[in-house]
């Protein structure tokens, strides 16, 4: 208000609010209709940010090697959140790194769809850049939010689940029961494969009945304990185990091992994780594994961080990005006992980094074995 207190007379000083007010307002009009231009932030001042559910599951231990490998490639400090499960743990502990005064690179892999406004709020707020992965609610879309709230990312959902879902159908000839162990159930990630799978074995194996289903929050030890109380409930009724990752698979698959079930049971999952290809290779419970998807953790964290990298450097501009671009479908594979020798490469010990590499060579949209594939929300649902 200085310019407006040498021009009119201290008196006037309720008009000179208003032609203040007047002003604030009018450059916010026309920061509205302005073409997008790109933000620019300082490598030096930003910290770059991986948040993840626990690091009990071999894939968000897999989310944070990605981290480390692009902080080291983009030599920018990294912070790990570990939320153990739990929506406040995670929460606050974003809210305190945002206090810092840093600028955010962050991805986040959120413990329940309804975390996403929230953290991102936050971000937006602080003047960070945020990439979400797996889970967020369907109506809550980055294009809606503005361009501190970069892309929401995933792996088909949908897809994941009807791959198990034929893994073991094929495997039981079609006839059978099974149990289920979803993740988390407030999540996107969950909810899609489970009707995935659900819609897979409804449409072609009708002669295979579901028994029961236990959500066991993405851990391992969640999972065997789950496990251990259904196989007490159905025993031997039991033919088939899907999971909506390979975390619960090795839990469940313990105590099924430790019930002396293990070979009299068919398991499929998601993830194809380095445990479960040993399995796999080994033949462990007279080929108990029939069915998995591909995907690593390394590779979501990676892409998710250099996206909102990207976005806080100005090289590209959220806003100007196709809707594929901001709501993205990343590349899913079946895999069968069959196939897998051809993954192997990718769980080399230096597979984060070489992924970096083209990462960084190729943009996030473009980089084998996980390329954009399609984009949108709307293969979320539930049963």
């Amino acid at each position: 208000m200085r310019i407006f207190d040498r021009l009119l007379p201290e008196h006037n000083k309720r008009l000179k609010m208003l032609l203040a007010s007047a002003l604030t307002g009018g450059l916010a009009y026309i920061a509205a209709i302005a073409p997008a231009t790109a933000a620019t932030v300082d490598k030096k001042d930003m910290v770059m940010v991986v948040s993840v559910i626990n690091t009990t599951n071999p894939y968000m231990i897999s989310n944070i090697e990605g981290a480390k490998a692009l902080s080291e490639k983009l030599e920018i400090p990294l912070e790990v959140v570990n939320s153990n499960n739990s929506s406040q743990t995670e929460i606050s502990s974003i809210l305190s790194i945002l206090a810092s005064g840093k600028k955010v690179i962050m991805f986040v892999n959120t413990v329940a769809s309804s975390d996403a406004p929230t953290i991102v709020d936050a971000v937006k707020q602080a003047g960070g850049y945020v990439t979400i992965w797996w889970n967020k609610p369907t109506d809550y879309k980055p294009q809606s939010v503005g361009d501190n709230f970069v892309a929401f990312q995933k792996i088909p959902g949908v897809e994941s689940g009807r791959c198990g879902a034929k893994a073991i159908g094929d495997a039981l000839g079609g006839k059978g029961s099974v149990v289920m162990f979803p993740g988390v159930q407030d999540s996107t990630t969950s909810k899609t494969r489970v009707a995935g799978f659900k819609t897979e074995m409804k449409e072609k194996y009708p002669n295979i009945k579901i028994l029961d289903e236990r959500p066991s929050n993405w851990d391992p030890q969640l999972a065997a304990r789950n496990a251990k109380d259904l196989i007490v409930k159905y025993g031997s009724q039991i033919n088939g185990v899907w999971s909506a990752d390979d975390g619960m698979q090795i839990g469940a698959m313990q105590s099924f091992e430790n019930a002396g079930l293990l070979d009299k049971v068919k398991f499929a999952s998601d993830g194809l994780y380095p445990k479960t290809l040993e399995d796999i290779k080994s033949g462990r419970g007279g080929n108990a594994i029939v069915g998995e998807t591909f995907h690593r953790g390394y590779m979501a964290s990676a892409v998710g961080l250099y996206t909102a990298y990207l976005a806080a450097t100005g090289e590209v501009v959220p806003s100007t990005l196709p809707p594929e671009k901001r709501e993205s479908l990343f590349k899913l594979s079946c895999v069968t006992p069959s196939n897998y020798q051809q993954y192997l490469q990718y769980d080399e010990p230096d597979a984060p980094k070489q992924f970096v590499e083209r990462l960084v060579k190729n943009g996030p949209w473009n980089t084998e074995p996980m390329p954009l594939v399609g984009g949108g929300s709307n293969e979320q649902g539930e049963f």
